[in-house]
């Protein structure tokens, strides 16, 4: 029997100003999975985690978290309802330190879940642990993206929405981030990374959406991706 469905969206037209960046999206996330949207740069990736947020609302179409039509409200609805996002550009707190960052997210989660107290996070990330007391701005572009997975997870999501995590990282950073990942997705959490790097996502990912010029083109199972040739040179070579 299949998970139920987590976070769904259906027929998701959204615009910027007079530009049409999405066309009828259709994407559904399984409680347990770890979905990888792919796609090039400028695909719609960015912007259809945005419209799953809240951040950049639908003209057309519905998204539901957990059953709860959620298609343009504000973003600290879906939040409330367990959605925890990581957009592209981090948007930590640079004032502030680590420690900071993450106690200023802590809430419980939709149900009152409490699985991710401050010593869970920095056990779970130790890269963290002496960085604790560090003022966030000070620190490196891979601790940045460290920092704000963790400190979205502060909040108990249902499921978390990560933007390009390895995007303009080190590819020992990238590993790093990747290790994280596998080890949640271990954990039973749900997510949705939107990347370019197909191969980033390989060893994290259960499936696999790919989306070209703002329309969901192709949908199976990490694996069938990988040996599917054809999609990967017509919609992920660079």
């Amino acid at each position: 029997m299949s998970a139920p469905v987590i976070l769904e969206a259906r027929g998701l037209d959204v615009f910027y100003a007079t530009s049409q960046i999405l066309f009828g999206v259709d994407l559904d996330v399984r409680e347990g999975e770890t979905v990888a949207l792919l796609g090039r740069n400028g695909a719609g990736k960015s912007t259809t985690m945005k419209a799953l947020m809240g951040v950049a609302p639908p003209r057309r179409g519905s998204v539901r978290m957990r059953g709860e039509e959620i298609a343009g409200r504000k973003p600290h609805v879906a939040a409330r309802l367990g959605i925890g996002f990581v957009p592209e550009d981090r948007q930590i707190f640079p004032d502030h330190t680590v420690e900071d960052n993450l106690t200023i997210a802590r809430k419980k989660g939709p149900a009152g879940e409490d699985n991710w107290p401050l010593e869970r996070l920095f056990e779970v990330f130790p890269l963290l642990v002496p960085l604790r007391k560090r003022i966030a701005g000070r620190l490196s572009g891979g601790e940045q993206q460290i920092l704000a997975i963790a400190r979205a997870l502060a909040g108990n999501p249902v499921a978390l929405l990560l933007d390009e995590p390895s995007e303009g990282l080190a590819p020992i950073v990238v590993q790093r981030i990747a290790d994280t990942l596998h080890k949640l997705r271990g954990a039973g959490l749900t997510i949705l990374i939107a990347e370019q790097n197909m191969h980033f996502c390989l060893g994290i990912a259960s499936h696999a959406i790919v989306i070209d010029k703002g329309q969901i083109v192709y949908r199976d199972t990490i694996q069938n991706l990988r040996a599917d040739e054809d999609v990967r040179r017509r919609y992920l070579a660079m």
